[in-house]
């Protein structure tokens, strides 16, 4: 079991390539100058989305600073986090659904392809939000 979790965190590390490509197409209107700014943003909520998901592949058993640590401990600073997290969650969602069948510009549904992608890796996100927010709670 310990095997598949190490697998799992290696992975994790996928992140920050996926991320940098993400940063790469926000970029590009400006650097190159092109006109398709609408296809920029859509590939970069898309690899956003795709990057966060490989974050929430590592190990929930520990936090990376201790920001995050003082968050998950205060059960009401964990509880308004999870609901933020959440609230994104729908929020992209629901803005990439209702863009995609509400909507009758083409252009946006790129968009709201984009943020369906941004909201189905935040789903990811806010698991591992729960898992270490249970985790790293102390005692009452």
């Amino acid at each position: 079991m310990k095997e598949a979790k190490d697998l799992f965190n290696y992975l994790s590390y996928l992140q920050y390539p996926i991320l940098i490509l993400a940063l790469y197409y926000i970029l590009k209107p400006l650097l190159f100058r092109e006109l398709d700014l609408l296809e920029s943003i859509n590939k970069a909520l898309l690899f956003y989305g795709l990057g966060i998901g490989f974050a929430t592949l590592q190990d929930t058993t520990k936090t990376q600073n201790n920001f995050s640590l003082r968050i998950y401990q205060n059960p009401t600073k964990a509880k308004i986090f999870i609901y933020t997290i959440l609230f994104m969650t729908l929020f992209f969602i629901g803005i990439g659904l209702l863009g995609l069948y509400v909507l009758q510009f083409e252009k946006l549904t790129e968009i709201s392809i984009g943020c369906i992608g941004l909201g189905i890796g935040m789903i990811g996100v806010l698991k591992s939000v729960v898992e270490m927010a249970e985790h790293h709670s102390k005692p009452v």
